[in-house]
This record gives C-alpha cells, structure tokens and sequence, in this order.
C-alpha cells in the first residue's frame, strides 16, 4: 500500500504514513468490533522521517514587508502571511478569526483569545504593533464585515498558489506556506528574541512542550548570545579560576 501512495499517488513519505495511520484506525476499530480476525498492519512500521522545518530570517520578513506591491490580491496575502508570521496562527484559524476573539488583555492591550480548530486548545496571544495594523488594515472591509471575521482569508488552496507567486517576486527562495509562517513564529520571531518556550507553547495553543519544539528552534545567533552571557555571569562570579598551570599548558600546545 505505502508503494502504491508514493508511485500512483506521488506522496511523500510522511503523507503516505498518515494516509496509513489513518486506515490503521478504522482495521483497529474492525478488529474490536470483531469485523476482522487480525491486524493487517501489526509488522508495518509507521515510522516518519524527520524534515527541517522552513522559517524565514529577520531579513526575509523585512524584505517581504517592505516589497512594493500593486497587486491587491497579492497584497492581501502577503497581509495575511505577515499576521500568521507575527501571531502563530494556522491558516484555519486565522481564517476564521473573528471580531470578538481580540479583546483587551491582562496588560490593557490587544489580544487574541481563541481555541484551536484543530485541537480545541486555547490560544492567548498579545498582539504586536505589526499585527494590530494589518487588523486596522481590514476593519472596514465589506467582505470581513459581512461574514464576522478580520481578515479577507482566501481558500487555503488559492492562498497557498499565491503564496508562491509572492515569493517568486520577493526573491525568497524559500516554499511560503501557513505552515512556514508558524514556524517563522515559533522560531525567528519569538525563540530568538528571548521569549521562553513555555510562553510560546501558551501563544500557539499547543498541548505539549514537545509539539513546540517542532515549530521553534533554536538559532546558532541565539545560541552565541547565550553563551556570551554565560561567560559574563561566570567571569563576573569568578566560577572557575582560568589561571592556572594546567590550562595554560593546554592552551600553549
């Protein structure tokens, strides 16, 4: 069967896992049910492979905001990536973000209050200066108003086509997806500026820390800055005593 999705079907291998895991549901449920007598799956691994996730730097973000575009169509996208890049949502949430989700926070400023489709886990994310004016952006679109939601969201097969056109004319050579914008999130816009991964695991509305860690990663820059602290805090603690004979001659030869 895996043969048959990644040869007819051309999936990836991933795809063809969960395509998999998913019938294994229902042959498990067959199988409670005394539908069937055995597992037709029990020697195949389901294993997935593991796929460095595509995030876009500081500078990439700066030259997709800053890129000139007369097209209203691929302006509104590029709105909308950029809010999904500064709030973590996924693309069915923010599509279905509505009005009554953003409300004056602990702080007296703009939040996002919301459950997760996919999860019903709820999200809580204060909102950045670059987010709130893309929401002002929209407030008076007739469309938005109709249907009660903040942002002219396309359907994700339309958005995620013109995603690619807008990364071809923003010379970013990288797949712009609702899945890259989140780990942009996760990893470039939060983790790398200090913000602790338990807070980021609150704002993306994650169960578990782990499924965090699969969106944010940690940067060599943030690693280098880390470190450059720790040396700081132990120099001015005086943790070790660097001058002796011993180090000395390591050093020397």
């Amino acid at each position: 069967m895996s043969f048959w999705y990644k040869t007819v079907r051309h999936c990836s291998h991933n795809t063809t896992m969960k395509y998999i895991s998913n019938l294994k549901k229902v042959v498990i449920l067959c199988i409670n049910n005394g539908w069937l007598v055995k597992d037709p799956f029990a020697s195949f691994s389901l294993k997935l492979e593991d796929k460095e996730p595509v995030y876009l730097a500081k500078e990439e973000i700066q030259r997709l905001i800053e890129k000139d575009i007369n097209n209203i169509r691929l302006q509104r996208v590029r709105d909308i990536f950029i809010f999904c890049c500064f709030t973590g949502l996924a693309f069915i949430d923010v599509k279905q973000l509505k009005r009554s989700e953003v409300c004056i926070g602990i702080d007296g400023q703009f939040w996002i209050l919301k459950n997760r489709q996919k999860s019903a886990v709820p999200s809580r994310i204060p909102l950045l200066p670059i987010a709130i004016q893309i929401l002002e952006k929209y407030q008076e679109d007739p469309g938005c108003i109709a249907k009660d939601v903040l942002l002219p969201v396309l359907s994700n097969q339309k958005y995620n086509s013109y995603l690619k056109e807008l990364s071809d004319i923003s010379n970013i050579h990288k797949p712009l997806t609702s899945h890259s914008a989140r780990h942009t999130f996760g990893t470039t816009v939060t983790l790398a500026n200090r913000v602790p991964i338990e807070s980021v695991k609150e704002m993306m509305g994650h169960k578990h820390i782990k499924q965090t860690l699969h969106y944010a990663r940690v940067l060599p820059i943030k690693l280098s800055e880390d470190m450059q602290l720790l040396k700081e805090r132990l120099e001015n603690s005086n943790f070790i005593n660097t001058n002796t004979n011993l180090l000395k001659t390591v050093f020397q030869n």
